[in-house]
């Protein structure tokens, strides 16, 4: 069966009938010629298509699909996008206005935020890090990173930066982000609303509109080597390290020469 490329159910199919004159056998030929071709992904309609195309050959779509399911030429179905396919089967994921609107200069810490998630390798592994970055300052306000790019990881970040906010109100805060299934789920937007802040998103694939926090995982991604680390509490500690560095020491042309946490107290001693 191996050497002969066929399928268990399909051998025993034709030993049941082997002493029958074998009617469809040239037909199988060229219809598991062109089956081969496609690595097993092409379907029926596929084959009926190049039949006529490749080969020449006229034949009804009814008989390749009688012939395939005889020699058992299973076609391998592509996976889904889980993320898509949940996405799609509620009307609670949804979409919010770009109310941010590339207004990347801002004067007034606290007021107005950007959140997004970048993926790190490690050790041939994968971590996510989801960060939630303040306009004005340019300081990183909150972040969390997990093994995993589920709910978990957009709620933890959103309750620190709760937390780390201290006395400030998160009343009338915009946070921006893109369109990503985290952002549009019903527990990121009942959180978001729990909170009181305004909610605004990127116009679909159109990174740009989060320029601010993608600024961020490209300077991140380029000053330190992830794949250095062996363990995931390794990573944890370089990036924790990071985005310290990032906030209190890494001086910016941009922000009058300060680090984003002077810019920040720079900014409300003058209010």
């Amino acid at each position: 069966m191996d050497i002969a490329r066929v399928s268990k159910s399909g051998y025993y199919k034709w030993f049941k009938t082997s002493d029958e004159p074998n009617k469809d056998h040239d037909d199988c030929l060229i219809i598991k010629k062109i089956f081969d071709r496609g690595k097993s992904k092409w379907g029926f309609r596929t084959i009926h298509m190049k039949l006529r195309s490749d080969e020449k050959v006229i034949m009804n779509h009814k008989k390749i699909i009688r012939i395939m399911n005889k020699y058992g030429l299973i076609t391998k179905i592509k996976r889904k996008n889980p993320y898509k396919s949940m996405a799609k089967k509620t009307k609670e994921h949804r979409t919010f206005e770009n109310k941010l609107d590339r207004k990347f200069k801002q004067e007034t810490p606290y007021r107005f935020f950007c959140t997004d998630i970048t993926y790190l390798f490690f050790n041939r592994k994968l971590a996510y890090l989801s960060v939630v970055k303040d306009i004005a300052s340019g300081e990183i306000v909150s972040w969390e990173l997990s093994k995993h790019i589920d709910m978990q990881l957009v709620l933890k970040t959103m309750e620190k930066m709760k937390n780390n906010n201290g006395s400030n109100s998160l009343d009338k805060v915009l946070i921006h982000s893109d369109q990503g299934f985290h952002y549009t789920n019903p527990n990121y937007i009942n959180m978001i609303k729990d909170l009181g802040m305004v909610q605004s998103m990127s116009r679909k694939g159109n990174c740009i509109d989060n320029a601010p926090v993608e600024s961020f995982f490209g300077h991140l991604k380029d000053e330190i080597d992830c794949r250095k680390c062996r363990i995931f509490e390794e990573l944890r500690e370089v990036i924790a390290g990071y985005i310290d560095y990032y906030n209190n020491q890494r001086y910016q042309w941009n922000l009058k020469k300060m680090t984003p946490v002077q810019y920040r107290n720079h900014l409300l001693a003058q209010k």
